[in-house]
């Protein structure tokens, strides 16, 4: 006795196997590989608000000044190819009113240089390829992909170490939810800095070996959940000047209750999260259950085909959509 199936329920059932399997591979295969730090990002970012500065010129701190700080991340595509890393070379720059615009970024009030390499999956520090300075912690431009509700290591360059960042609900920016960390840094010892006596009330030595201190009045921080980017960032720096072995600031370089991204940073962060989070999102979440639910579907209506696939009385030769029993 034989049965003849119809080729339309073989290939319905086959073709509902196929995404039957794609689904789970989308979700432990695919998608784990497409969250991964870039390695040709070129972005800027852009803090602005008001503070005192220390005006060599004048030789005070001047109050109410206005403050730009200009964050370019740009990726060094030879050497992440070479070292299977994200490297990114970073330049932050401090501008009053006075020094922008300005043609050289070196003739900023501050300019700080620095190389940030790390693993593209995980995020963590990787010490190669001549990264500066030795960085530490879970976050610095970005956090990992797939942010907990907890708290992360987040890594200060002013400080030169990692500031615990406490997870504190959820903000919106921009109509745009993300998870929001803050902290705090309590004034520390960074260094020492060769200056005229005068400026730390030691007018009768004509050079001092100064101590550098800083701290953060609150480092406010929101971030995609999936991505790790950061959509908002506030910080509250604060940078002085102590004589040797001094209990008391002397003199105020930098001083600015917030510093926050501008709205155009703002727009432009968020408008990147809605990007890269819908892609993975699409990849780890709509594709695969899409797979899934059609694959059900393709393989029980390939099923009731074959189910009442009808009896050929007929030939006793077989065919390749032939099933003998």
């Amino acid at each position: 006795m034989r049965r003849k199936f119809s080729p339309l329920s073989l290939i319905l059932i086959g073709l509902g196997t196929f995404l039957l399997v794609l689904a789970p591979m989308l979700v432990w295969y695919v998608e784990p590989r497409a969250a991964v730090n870039p390695i040709d990002i070129d972005t800027t970012a852009v803090y602005t608000g008001t503070g005192s500065v220390f005006d060599a010129g004048r030789v005070e701190t001047v109050p109410g000044q206005n403050i730009t700080v200009t964050q370019v991340v740009r990726g060094d595509v030879a050497d992440s190819e070479r070292s299977g890393t994200a490297v990114w070379d970073v330049t932050t720059t401090v501008d009053t009113d006075r020094s922008l615009p300005a043609a050289d970024p070196h003739d900023a009030l501050e300019f700080t240089p620095g190389r940030w390499v790390t693993d593209r999956r995980s995020n963590e520090p990787v010490h190669c390829c001549q990264e500066h300075p030795y960085f530490e912690g879970e976050a610095y431009l970005k956090f990992p992909f797939d942010v907990r509700k907890r708290a992360y290591r987040w890594w200060d360059d002013s400080l030169g170490a990692p500031v615990t960042l406490r997870y504190e609900g959820t903000r919106k920016i921009r109509g745009y939810e993300g998870y929001r960390f803050t902290g705090t840094v309590p004034a520390t010892r960074t260094g020492t800095r060769l200056v005229p006596g005068a400026i730390v009330g030691e007018p009768q030595r004509a050079q001092v070996l100064a101590e550098e201190w800083y701290a953060n009045h609150l480092i406010e921080l929101v971030v995609d959940q999936r991505t790790g980017r950061v959509i908002y960032a506030q910080v509250g720096p604060r940078r002085t000047l102590r004589a040797p072995g001094g209990e008391k600031d002397a003199a105020v370089l930098l001083d600015s209750p917030k510093l926050a991204f501008t709205a155009a940073t703002q727009r432009d962060q968020v408008a990147q999260a809605k990007s890269e989070s819908g892609q993975l999102r699409l990849l780890g979440r709509t594709l695969p259950i899409g797979a899934a639910v059609a694959g059900f579907v393709l393989v029980a209506v390939g099923a009731v085909l074959m189910v009442r696939g009808r009896r050929d009385p007929g030939s006793s030769g077989s065919s390749p959509t032939s099933f003998t029993m």
